[in-house]
């Protein structure tokens, strides 16, 4: 049997996403034993949302091997992996929820005789479904949360079903850190952090490009900026119908010379803003972290779908109208504590529970079969049609009237490429150029 105290611990990262890939990756390197190098290897879950190379190189989390996969490959990986000298000591999970699900059944049917550690979580704030999320997650031998305020409410949902909660490890994001906030003379920008999802409607989104453009010309000496997820054509976590791009392209007269579109690295940004501004980003946590003037906007309201409404108590709900006027929301620090965002170097331990619970379950006995929640018998009557969306069985086995998959070589790979990225820019271009024509004209 392969030792588990060899000097290397030996890490593979699933993600489906550029958000969850740094999740993950940072992550990982946050909760491995701090004793010992880690050898991460990366893979990312084929699907509509898998990261281009710019979006990799933006997000700046690295590793020391990266490739593109479908879930049973990874499998079938991991099962290779077991077998070999040099297995991997620990899987981190950062998917949907659905995904975590399927990946933790397949590794259940793999039935390894020494199978890696397993942890899984959230990339940013849970504001919505909660449950779901959660017990689609049971079965990892960690399920982190990101403040204690989390953890408690991870708990008792397991708690609440009756599953074991031993698993809920309070942790925090990984990529808070960054540079105290400190004013410059003379500088004043103003950053608008976007979400893919949030708010949906042109309407709306239209709604936030005009105020930004306004406050923009209301304020000359600012530097207003509206910070990008993504290029037009690229995807993140979600679906992104209208690109704020596109709507910035048709304010009247074009906006001020003080306002601009800005792509990159989050804390990048937020090393020359003085004001944040969100509807509901995770960035609005990274920001009070470094304990940057902080914006929570109430324009459309206070309300679950948005997830503004996590930030109640948080002393940094405001409208743009008091934005205008020179308003400068004033964080709770009890709260910024409880949320794991307070700037008072709490931060530096907070993975240290995760650490330490990772590091016991790599050096004690081989942990237990994987035991998801959700099972044959407690989901009949939904999880084969979850796991099937992945290509498992009701069993957690490979789907056998799926092909045999391989990685292709030569010219096949380079044809089969070029079909995928065919046809996920005809993906892309039905949902963000055919899907809004068809739905004005159904309201016609």
């Amino acid at each position: 049997m392969p030792s588990r105290n060899r000097q290397a611990v030996r890490v593979a990262v699933l993600a489906d996403s550029d958000t969850r890939w740094k999740w993950g990756a940072l992550t990982a390197r946050r909760i491995a034993p701090d004793d010992r190098p880690v050898e991460l290897s990366g893979y990312l879950l084929r699907g509509r949302a898998t990261p281009t190379a710019r979006q990799l190189a933006e997000v700046g989390a690295e590793a020391d091997t990266l490739r593109e996969v479908t879930g049973t490959a990874f499998l079938r990986t991991l099962s290779d992996q077991a077998e070999s000298d040099r297995p991997y000591d620990l899987v981190v999970l950062a998917l949907v929820g659905g995904a975590v699900q399927a990946m933790l059944h397949g590794t259940a049917a793999l039935r390894l005789e020494h199978r890696p550690v397993i942890v899984t979580g959230y990339v940013g704030v849970v504001y919505e479904k909660l449950s779901d999320g959660l017990l689609l997650r049971h079965g990892a031998d960690v399920v982190l949360a990101n403040s204690r305020y989390d953890a408690e409410r991870f708990r008792a949902v397991y708690e609440g079903v009756g599953a074991d909660a031993s698993s809920v490890t309070e942790a925090a994001l990984p990529f808070l850190g960054g540079a105290p906030y400190a004013p410059e003379a003379g500088r004043e920008t103003v950053v608008f952090a976007a979400q893919p999802s949030v708010p949906v409607t042109r309407a709306d989104r239209t709604y936030l490009v005009r105020r930004l453009v306004e406050h923009a010309r209301l304020h000359p000496h600012r530097e207003v900026l509206l910070k990008l997820r993504s290029k037009v054509g690229e995807h993140t976590t979600h679906v992104e119908e209208f690109p704020y791009q596109r709507l910035v392209e048709k304010v009247p007269g074009g906006p001020p010379p003080n306002f601009r579109l800005v792509h990159g690295n989050m804390g990048e940004v937020l090393d020359r803003t003085d004001l944040l501004v969100t509807v509901s980003s995770t960035a609005a946590l990274e920001s009070l972290h470094r304990g940057i003037p902080t914006a929570v906007l109430t324009d459309f309201g206070i309300r679950e779908p948005l997830g503004n409404h996590h930030f109640l108590g948080s002393g940094c709900l405001a409208s743009w109208d008091e934005l205008d006027g020179g308003g400068m929301p004033s964080p709770d620090p009890v709260w910024a504590a409880r949320q794991g965002v307070a700037p008072d170097g709490s931060y530096a331990t907070a993975f240290d529970q995760a650490r330490e619970r990772v590091t016991k379950l790599l050096d004690g006995p081989e942990p237990p079969p994987v035991s998801p929640y959700y099972t044959a018998t407690t989901a009949p009557g939904s999880l084969p049609g979850l796991l099937a969306r992945y290509h498992l069985a009701a069993d957690g086995t490979p789907l056998t009237t799926r092909p045999a998959e391989s990685e292709p070589s030569g010219i096949r790979r380079v044809v089969r490429e070029a079909v995928r990225g065919a046809a996920r820019g005809a993906y892309r271009h039905g949902v963000q150029r055919v899907a809004p024509v068809i739905r004005r004209m159904g309201e016609l």
